[in-house]
């Protein structure tokens, strides 16, 4: 029997109720740090929604040839005049607005993922993008595309699959087996990535498509369950109360989606089972308002976050309450004056006349975006000055690609003669940041200096990482121990490393979920800074320090200071809005966050002769840590030192040098004399 598809009051309301979560949790409203989940939602309501408009077509057309055959075509159209005007009203107005407020490398970055989100591959470039030096996530104000663009990947799909089925074996249970064969592989596959490779598993149609499919199957199922009044209010509470307590419980360092995802898509299932028309939890005029705004208010929410953000109004009550009453406003315009009139207008025309309207609107808007992208964000639209201050984020060590290792110890870096190698520098990002200083502080230009970095490795033997978990930074460590053995003992160590964000966690203000919660461990992982971890820390950072001091004079280099935001970035948007603003943190901030390291370099120090080097006279005066000289970024981030940066620390470094050509002259002097007392012992 063919189930026919009507408006549901139901599905509006939970629509309503999800995109609710999602803009309070984008937000940072307390109580809502899960409500990322309301996506979820979106998916499984999606998975039934398509699963019916597919299987009604292809089951009147397969009743009578007289009738119209159901036409895959038609259904991308369909889903393209619903999805489309609203995505090109919020592509279009954030290009303008970015032409204004954005610097050239993140208008340029805003125009590529225009061009993604009009193209439905957002989701795998936002994948791509991920990594250890991916811009913050509240920075892209498209980012909320992906899921529109795993929507259209299933939708693309989808039909093909289900049409394929019915061709060769017509029915609903051969439709309804391989949904179910589809969803157990994609949940599991969902579940594997979780652990293996979380950002594949977030962003990507394979590990999502279970989602759908279990709103797909729900479809067929849902028929033949049947239920009284009051089986479906218990079933319908059950089901909210697990949407909520999803809400609730979740949160941003939840792996996702995993198995916990099966909570609140369960939560969904039952909802729509119960298929309540009148119901406290969605039948009001205001929850039915919000459904019907629900895809309106979803496209524009995430801009005015990302807006906030820019403008560093993030943690401010009143702004967020501005943010989200302009978001309502917005979207009720854009619904009532883009959504709504579009759709009509478009499905009153042609066929063809709907396609060509569409691809040439999408068309135009991907063209002008990748003209910004040709002219490499169009930096003229800015001051010279701005624009040297954005320019600053480029400013690493050329080298950096070739020398650096990341992510595999297997990686060689960059070598040389042992006899040629001045000095050794081994440590983190942070080292890499300061080599360019390192080499230009040495004596001779032929003199070279070894970079032994590795990314996010701490120079602490035996270390390990809790997520992923990977002992690869402690096999970096310890090939490094043993291969300067073979190098000339006159080449001192440096080390240098963000060693205060590996134990006590991150300080940028975008990240403060992380804080107090160390990211690695030696013995067994921990999910709180204690005594014990400290102890072992300790140890550990000293052992490390003085077994490389066995055959060389090794240097502990104080932390670099960490300005929490990012420099050229917050200085260049100040510039922007014509309020410019310089970025610091106290002297007496510093000491607090990096005293534990400061007691074991100096433990290491006493121990085993380890010397001490101190940036902070180059970086600090007034008794403040600056991240800009005469109005231009030292970093280029918000703990990186850029090459201007790190060329403060010349002086610093040139101590070890002359440490290193002092101790060449005493040990010549040593052996001048021994040898003297030798050939005066010989004419005796």
């Amino acid at each position: 029997m063919t189930q026919q598809m009507t408006f549901r009051k139901d599905i509006n309301g939970l629509r309503a109720w999800a995109v609710i979560a999602v803009i309070l949790y984008h937000f940072g409203i307390a109580g809502f740090s899960g409500g990322f989940i309301g996506v979820d939602v979106f998916f499984v309501i999606s998975g039934f929604l398509m699963t019916g408009i597919i299987v009604n077509g292809i089951e009147k057309s397969s009743k009578s040839d007289r009738e119209k055959h159901f036409s895959i075509m038609d259904f991308y159209l369909s889903r393209a005049k619903r999805i489309i005007p609203a995505l090109l009203a919020v592509c279009i107005a954030t290009m303008i607005a970015g032409w204004f407020f954005l610097s050239p490398a993140d208008y340029r970055t805003l125009s590529t993922h225009t061009i993604s989100a009009l193209g439905f591959f957002s989701n795998i470039t936002f994948f791509s993008e991920a990594g250890y030096f991916d811009a913050s996530s509240h920075e892209k104000f498209l980012l909320h595309t992906w899921s529109l663009s795993v929507e259209w990947q299933f939708y693309l799909i989808f039909p093909l699959f289900l049409v394929a089925v019915w061709k060769t074996k017509p029915g609903r249970t051969p439709l309804s087996i391989m949904i179910t064969l589809g969803l157990a592989i994609s949940l599991l596959l969902s579940i594997y990535a979780s652990t293996k490779n979380p950002t594949a598993g977030f962003y990507l149609l394979p590990t999502r498509a279970w989602e759908m499919l279990a709103g797909a199957l729900i479809y067929f199922i849902a028929p033949s369950i049947n239920l009284s009044a009051q089986h479906k209010k218990a079933l319908e509470a059950i089901g909210f109360i697990l949407i909520i307590t999803s809400i609730f419980i979740f949160d941003a360092n939840s792996t996702w989606p995993s198995w916990k995802a099966l909570i609140p898509v369960a939560g969904t299932v039952l909802v729509l089972i119960a298929s309540r028309q009148h119901s406290f939890w969605t039948g009001n005029r205001a929850i039915q308002a919000v459904g019907d705004w629900s895809y309106s208010l979803y496209l524009w929410h995430w801009p005015f976050v990302v807006a906030l953000v820019y403008m560093q109004l993030q943690d401010q009550a009143e702004a967020i309450l501005v943010g989200i009453t302009l978001t309502f406003l917005l979207s009720v315009f854009s619904y009532r004056l883009i959504e709504k009139p579009a759709r009509t207008r478009l499905n009153q025309t042609s066929r063809l006349a709907g396609a060509t309207t569409i691809i040439f609107a999408v068309a135009s808007i991907m063209l002008t975006a990748q003209v910004v992208i040709i002219n490499s964000g169009v930096p003229s639209r800015h001051t010279a000055q701005t624009n040297a201050i954005f320019e600053e984020a480029n400013n690493k060590r050329p080298k950096r690609e070739k020398c650096h290792v990341s992510g595999d110890s297997s990686s060689k870096g960059c070598s040389f003669d042992p006899d040629q190698i001045g000095a050794i520098v081994i440590g983190d990002s942070h080292a890499e940041a300061i080599i360019s200083s390192v080499e230009k502080s040495t004596p001779d230009a032929s003199i070279k200096v070894l970079d032994w970095t590795m990314s996010s490795c701490p120079t602490i033997s035996g270390i390990k990482t809790v997520k992923p978990s990977s002992n690869i930074c402690s096999k970096f460590i310890s090939e490094n121990i043993e291969k300067s053995i073979l190098i000339p003992n006159s080449a001192p160590i440096v080390i240098i490393n963000r060693t205060s964000t590996y134990i006590f966690g991150p300080n940028e203000p975008e990240r403060k979920s992380e804080a107090g919660t160390p990211a690695f461990y030696i013995s067994s992982p921990q999910y709180s800074v204690n005594k014990d971890f400290l102890n072992e820390m300790r140890k550990a950072i000293i052992d490390t320090a003085c077994e490389l001091s066995k055959t060389r004079q090794v240097y502990m280099v104080r932390p670099i200071p960490e300005l929490k935001l990012n420099v050229p970035t917050t200085m260049g948007r100040s510039h922007i809005m014509g309020q410019p603003t310089r970025v610091s943190i106290s002297l007496d901030e510093y000491h607090q966050r990096h005293n534990f390291v400061w007691k074991a370099q100096d433990m290491a120090a006493s121990q085993c002769g380890v010397k001490i080097l101190d940036p902070l006279p180059y970086l600090c005066r007034e008794g403040r840590c600056w991240g800009d000289v005469d109005g231009l970024p030292l970093y280029y981030d918000d703990d990186h030192l850029s090459e201007r940066g790190s060329s403060l620390l010349v002086p610093m470094f040139r101590q070890v040098f002359e440490d290193a050509r002092e101790a060449k002259e005493a040990t010549a002097g040593e052996k001048a004399m021994t040898d003297n007392g030798i050939a005066k012992s010989s004419g005796k």
